[in-house]
């Protein structure tokens, strides 16, 4: 993945892109204020970066958290799929999360929604994804989040 161009966004845009993020946030007040940069990229998604560092990324035109914007913004509690400690090896090498690996999912996640994926011992980000099923569904059988970014990445890698 290149960045093909970068450019800080005007007041307005960045208040705009904070007010879509702040719902995703346990606590948005040390968002408030920061100046925001977008680059976009030539993969299939731009990037939101603070001080340099991509801790947001654009999925279908709506902002949600990188793996470094998870551990440095907590994400709410609904938006978090959990999985043990035997899913962790293929998660970070990039595989889609199955079902039978997820020990918590919130009831309320629906097909679409944006998750942060994170690992039981720790609680540490792993990845993020698009849930596939409902967070009701996510302790059956079968794909249940497709992985979007995750540790080790470009993405991971990429320094501000």
């Amino acid at each position: 993945m290149k960045i093909k161009s970068r450019h800080h966004l005007k007041e307005s845009e960045s208040k705009r892109i904070l007010r879509l993020i702040e719902p995703f946030l346990e606590d948005p007040s040390p968002l408030r204020g920061l100046p925001l940069e977008v680059a976009d990229t030539d993969d299939d998604f731009n990037l939101i970066l603070l001080k340099g560092r991509p801790v947001f990324i654009m999925l279908e035109g709506k902002p949600f958290f990188t793996v470094r914007g998870a551990i440095e913004f907590p994400p709410k509690r609904r938006m978090v799929v959990v999985v043990d400690s035997g899913a962790v090896s293929y998660i970070v090498n990039g595989a889609d999360v199955m079902a039978p690996g997820i020990v918590k999912a919130d009831p309320d996640i629906v097909p679409g929604d944006p998750v942060v994926i994170v690992e039981e011992r720790h609680n540490k980000p792993l990845a993020v994804g698009v849930a596939l099923i409902p967070g009701t569904d996510m302790r059956g059988t079968g794909k249940a989040v497709k992985s979007v970014h995750h540790v080790g990445d470009e993405l991971w890698d990429m320094v501000g």
